[in-house]
């Protein structure tokens, strides 16, 4: 039989949650809208190196193929995503307007 010599270190259990506390501390002032509006732009960022690795692909510059369709797909997938968001937070407020007070 075989034994999981695995032994935690105490840190792990003297720690507790304290590490959490520091995490939330550190969000506590960030805004729903603020955290929002950083996304959008991450997301328009990489849009626009696409659209430039795309430009430069185009017109022939030193650039791999393989680097444009990674930068196309990963624009795309966020692109996806953010709708995907929207449609959910879009669905929330539907259904709590639904709700009866």
């Amino acid at each position: 039989m075989i034994i999981n010599s695995f032994v935690p270190s105490e840190e792990i259990f003297n720690t507790g949650f304290d590490g959490m506390k520091v995490v939330n501390k550190h969000n506590e002032g960030e805004l729903f809208s603020n955290v929002l509006k950083e996304s959008l732009d991450k997301i328009n960022e990489k849009q626009i190196v696409a659209d430039k690795s795309t430009e430069s692909f185009v017109k022939g510059e030193d650039i791999d193929i393989s680097e444009v369709m990674l930068a196309g797909a990963e624009a795309s997938v966020s692109l996806q995503f953010a709708v995907q968001v929207r449609n959910k937070l879009v669905e929330a407020y539907q259904e709590i307007s639904r709700m009866q007070l």
